[in-house]
């Protein structure tokens, strides 16, 4: 296992002069339901101010307005619209789905079309309850090696059907390689399973992250990486490292770091790790 450092994000390259919005991604995000539409604000907010070129937001027609309101920068689609969610879902490089989902049929419609519709160039993030929903149906990835599971251990023990006590590196590497997708197994020190490519424990992290919203923010961080940098693990290495080094600066004067508190802060981070 390799402990993740500061070297994983010379990823993030300088922009060039000459670059537009189309440079640095298509990602749409699908989630958010009546209750639970913070979830999929705050993954569509880390996603653009981690520097996703154009971000869409399909979800509940409730969340419409806080989310203009929130984040003008993206756009917003209802979740119902079927013919439109087909038309954006080919058009993006990076679909996320999951925060705030729900566990209700319709949820499952729009996780088994999401399933149903990725294309080979695609990545996909799957996140919250989007896992639970795929764990329960038995689904299968229609791309493993272009997926990224972001589970916490509860999460990861429906998937996996490993219990969390015994949720070794061995067993999770096991179940990871049958799996084949990257798996981003969240705790107070994250593991991400890469299969042969790899098995990175990201060594920071603290107990102020520990609040609703932390784990959204995290997977809107890894679809921008993936949309705008390198399409493969090295931008979520990259996603999870930052994404904790910023919450650890933060803890150092704070009690609590609030998952939006990251988000603000990531451009500047960004910023002071651009190569080139």
């Amino acid at each position: 296992m390799e402990t993740l450092d500061a070297s994983c994000l010379k990823i993030i390259k300088k922009r060039a002069r000459n670059s537009h919005k189309g440079h640095y991604g298509r990602v749409l995000l699908i989630g958010g339901n009546e209750q639970y539409g913070g979830a999929i604000i705050m993954s569509a907010e880390s996603c653009v101010k981690a520097g996703a070129g154009l971000v869409t937001v399909a979800t509940h027609v409730h969340n419409h307005s806080a989310l203009h309101a929130r984040l003008p920068e993206a756009m917003v689609i209802d979740w119902t619209c079927q013919t439109l969610l087909k038309t954006l879902l080919k058009q993006s490089d990076v679909l996320i789905i999951g925060p705030g989902l729900g566990l209700n049929s319709f949820s499952l419609s729009l996780l088994a079309f999401v399933l149903k519709n990725q294309q080979k160039h695609q990545w996909l993030v799957i996140d919250g309850s989007a896992l639970t929903l795929f764990a329960q149906e038995k689904l299968t990835l229609p791309f493993p090696t272009q997926t990224v599971l972001t589970p916490h251990q509860m999460e990861w023990q429906r998937v996996s059907q490993i219990e969390i006590a015994q949720q070794t590196v061995a067993n999770n590497q096991a179940k990871q390689a049958a799996l084949q997708a990257i798996v981003v197994l969240k705790s107070h020190q994250t593991t991400i399973y890469a299969g042969e490519i790899g098995t990175y424990l990201n060594p920071l992290g603290n107990p102020a992250m520990a609040t609703g919203g932390t784990g959204d923010t995290l997977c809107g961080i890894i679809g921008s990486f993936l949309a705008q940098f390198s399409k493969e693990v090295t931008s979520v290495l990259a996603a999870v490292y930052l994404h904790s080094l910023i919450g650890d600066a933060l803890a150092k004067e704070n009690y609590v770091v609030l998952p939006t508190e990251i988000s603000a802060a990531l451009p500047l981070w960004m910023k002071k790790f651009e190569m080139g």
